[in-house]
């Protein structure tokens, strides 16, 4: 058997492989709320074989959503939907994982096919932006937020616990706290973004407080046997990407101490002005090292669409998982192709009972 068709165990979650889907916004909830296109996507998502599916991100307040199309998990009324989900994933013999976040000054976007910018000031359809400080992101993002005082950190921490209830309630057995992309967890641990001088702010220590005590309230509610996990953006290629990396894997350590059972490596992406190497799994060597440093499992995505190197990723260590998103939307079935490429003995069988019943032999008499 080929590494990334092992099983993969974590807490009292086991994995059928090493595959998983990883959170693809589809903009395209009402009131948070998810519908029958979100019910059919993951489902189908399932049913190709990955081991985790991840949805969506998932905003823990109407204000910490990126556009009004995105889902929500703020209020009881929203989680009957994403429990059907978590079901139809569950059902497919995949774990049914959910990502929850703040989008912070990227909030109050127009969908990407409607422009990827923020909605005007005095459009019905938009609201207040908060972050650490008063900078706007820049480019195509350029609304100042407003400052987050103390009692709007402790407000947002707090609805981070209340969604996790939710997501626990809906029946997800894998959460992921989204701490990535220049959303309100990274902005507040990054130089670019967070110039507070209060307890916040700061050093290293200031800027990383906001997530070890947003970590700490979600640990408190979410069960232990379940794996707890963020994805972050542990270097931006803004010039300063050593001490970057540094603080980054310091601060997973700390994640870890505080509960933390995965991390999902990512790029920050706290401004517009970056120099990305973008090239087929760029971010291994980077995962491998916070791998090894901070003592953690790992996922990662970016660039990982070819079997083989999805499979030499896992099978040289770099990670325990790996993060195969646009392949799946092209192909559901990706697995089930990966299975081939990688010549598993028995491919078809990493699908549902029923797919597999009818394609074990199919490729013999075709």
């Amino acid at each position: 058997m080929s590494a990334l068709f092992s099983s993969f165990k974590l807490k009292d979650v086991t994995l059928r492989n090493r595959i998983a889907v990883p959170p693809m916004c589809q903009y395209s909830a009402e009131h948070g709320l998810t519908n029958d296109w979100h019910q059919a996507h993951y489902t189908s998502l399932a049913r190709g074989g990955a081991g985790l599916v991840i949805v969506e991100a998932t905003a823990v307040a109407p204000e910490g959503r990126i556009t009004p199309a995105c889902l929500g998990l703020w209020n009881n009324d929203q989680v009957e939907g994403l429990a059907r989900i978590a079901a139809a994933i569950k059902s497919s013999g995949a774990v049914p994982g959910i990502q929850i976040g703040h989008a912070g000054r990227k909030a109050s976007a127009n969908r990407p096919w409607e422009g990827d910018d923020h909605i005007p000031a005095g459009d019905p359809r938009g609201w207040t932006t908060i972050a650490p400080s008063a900078l706007a992101f820049g480019a195509n993002l350029p609304r100042v937020p407003m400052a987050m005082t103390n009692d709007d950190i402790a407000r947002v921490r707090n609805d981070f616990a209340a969604a996790a209830r939710r997501a626990h309630d809906a029946g997800f057995e894998w959460l992921e706290l989204h701490f990535a992309h220049g959303y309100l967890a990274q902005s507040f641990f990054s130089v670019h973004a967070n110039q507070r001088t209060d307890a916040y702010g700061g050093g290293y220590a200031g800027r990383s407080r906001f997530s070890i005590e947003t970590l700490a309230a979600v640990r408190q509610i979410w069960p232990e046997r379940l794996p707890l996990t963020a994805r972050f953006g542990v270097i931006e290629y803004d010039g300063r990407d050593e001490e970057t990396l540094t603080e980054s894997i310091e601060l997973t350590r700390a994640w870890r101490r505080g509960g933390l059972d995965l991390l999902n490596v990512s790029v920050g992406f706290s401004i517009p002005e970056t120099q990305i190497p973008w090239a087929p799994a760029f971010l291994a060597p980077i995962a491998e090292r916070v791998r090894r440093e901070a003592e953690l499992p790992v996922a990662s995505a970016w660039g990982i669409d070819a079997p083989a190197t999805a499979n030499r990723v896992v099978a040289e260590h770099q990670m325990d998982l790996v993060m195969v998103g646009r392949a799946h939307l092209a192909n559901p079935h990706w697995p089930y192709h990966a299975a081939l490429a990688l010549a598993e003995e028995k491919p078809s069988w990493v699908l549902p009972a029923p797919y597999a019943h009818w394609l074990a032999n199919w490729r013999s008499s075709t």
